[in-house]
């Protein structure tokens, strides 16, 4: 099948970088003025791609540091980023397009307990500690419920969830020591832990104790182990299988794309698991605190472990990290005391306290109770003999962090971007050679540093942000 201008129109709305759109149009001759066709910006611009796009009508701005342009044809703005209701009453008389109005604690004291019908959003604690709550109608915009949303409503007797709700904040419906009614459009699975609705996003709540009701009829909370996701789920949410203790095994399909974070946490039963190759991150604290969990493969689709992922599995004795792998959050393998050994395919350096790897972005790994990687037992090197490959283009968040040992760093010019607290708390540190080709540096990379890097022109005094709001005290 050949492409045609629309086809090629409607996959680059997809592109997350100017780059993309850049080399479609120089790599493929016929796919020439392809950004010309655009009458909206799919992607935030600057005052250089903005000229890129000469005809748009509508200006989508996706965050709030947005760039945002008046010029040419624009007569519409379209506002992607989170706006409380009172923001959006205030700005509404601009015509504007508001995509996530949020209803908050402040909000709901303000107008009332009645959801406004713009309201995409229930924010965090909304309905909290609200005791003269009985009943609430959900409009069908509604998509998210925030954490501890109607936690501490007492008097709430029955509630109903649409189809529409994509995410479930944790405790939710918390102490809600009246809730024995509610209607699922989409119920999936009920267990003596949770409830399980809605798709292609598997959403859970923590079933109430007093519940007796689900769609008017009397609940059956079956073995978790019974229950089969549906081949119809792409993603399981936010805390879906959250502490949920019972859980011994769980088959993810190959449809499945996301683990949400948390997803897993807590799951104290669970004794292994297999992670199709659709996968490509795992969340936040996905499997944190499976105090059973053992083994786990990982394909080498994923390529990213979120913070925690793995935090206090106990009992997990080894892993295996492929060269795919670009991001593994902060504190990924604290406290697994069992795990004595790793396989990494990107192995770059083993210091005194962490391992580096990465092909293109470099990132680290607690050392921990590791006593072999790949199939070898380590030998540590001083951190000041690590010479960064020149194949690194990236240095990835807390890549160094609390590295106190370092005193200097070479940082080769095929580095373009420093990550997050990537040298935060590197106290030692009184050298940095840094090339002309690092032109990004992430949030606070070198806070927490000997002052004397201050002196390095190139580093914008936003990197050192704790330290600049000290000496300003």
């Amino acid at each position: 099948m050949k492409l045609g201008y629309n086809e090629i129109m409607i996959t680059s709305m997809y592109f997350n970088d100017i780059n993309d759109f850049i080399n479609l149009e120089m790599g493929v001759k016929r796919f020439q003025g392809n950004m010309e066709r655009f009458h909206f910006n799919p992607i935030p611009l600057n005052e250089y791609s903005r000229k890129l796009f000469p005809n748009i009508e509508t200006f989508h701005i996706y965050n709030r540091s947005d760039e945002i342009f008046n010029d040419g044809k624009i007569f519409k703005y379209v506002i992607w980023y989170y706006v409380d209701y009172w923001e959006y009453l205030q700005e509404k008389e601009k015509g504007d397009v508001y995509k996530n109005i949020i209803y908050t604690n402040y909000d709901r004291k303000k107008y009332g307990n009645t959801i406004p019908p713009e309201v995409t959003i229930l924010g965090y604690e909304c309905f909290n500690g609200c005791s003269s709550l009985s009943s609430i109608t959900m409009p069908m915009r509604i998509k998210e419920l925030g954490p501890w949303c109607f936690s501490g409503c007492t008097s709430l007797k029955s509630i109903n969830i649409p189809t529409t709700i994509s995410k479930i904040g944790d405790e939710c419906f918390s102490y809600c020591s009246s809730l024995t009614s509610i209607s699922i459009d989409n119920l999936q699975f009920v267990s003596e832990e949770r409830i399980f609705i809605n798709g292609p996003v598997l959403n859970s709540i923590k079933t109430p104790l007093q519940l007796k009701q689900i769609n008017g009829k009397n609940i059956e909370k079956k073995d978790i182990n019974e229950f089969t996701i549906p081949p119809t789920i792409t993603k399981l949410g936010n805390s879906c299988f959250n502490w949920c203790a019972p859980l011994k095994s769980i088959n993810i399909h190959s449809t499945i794309s996301e683990l949400g974070n948390r997803c897993f946490e807590g799951c104290s039963s669970l004794t292994s698991i297999t992670i199709p190759t659709t996968i490509s991150e795992l969340g936040n604290e996905c499997f944190k605190d499976c105090y059973s969990l053992t083994s786990i493969d990982l394909p080498t689709s994923v390529m990213k472990l979120g913070d925690r992922c793995f935090k206090y599995c106990t009992l997990l004795t080894s892993i295996t990290i492929s060269t795919t792998v670009s991001t593994i959050g902060i504190e990924c393998f604290y406290g697994c005391k069992a795990l004595t050994n790793m396989e990494i395919k990107g192995l770059k350096f083993i210091s005194e306290d962490r391992i580096f790897v990465g092909e293109e972005k470099l990132v680290s790994i607690d050392i921990g109770k590791l006593i072999k990687i790949n199939g070898k037992e380590i030998k540590r090197w001083d951190v000041n003999k690590f010479v960064i490959p020149t194949t690194i283009k990236e240095i990835g968040d807390y890549c160094f962090s609390k590295s106190d040992k370092l005193k200097s760093i070479s940082i080769p010019s095929s580095v373009s971007k420093l990550g997050m607290y990537c040298f935060s708390g590197c106290s030692s540190l009184t050298s940095v050679i840094l090339p002309s080709s690092t032109i990004s540096f992430g949030w606070r990379c070198f806070t927490e540093c000997n002052k004397v890097l201050h002196e390095i022109k190139r580093i914008p005094i936003e990197c050192f942000e704790s330290d600049y709001e000290l000496n300003e005290k």
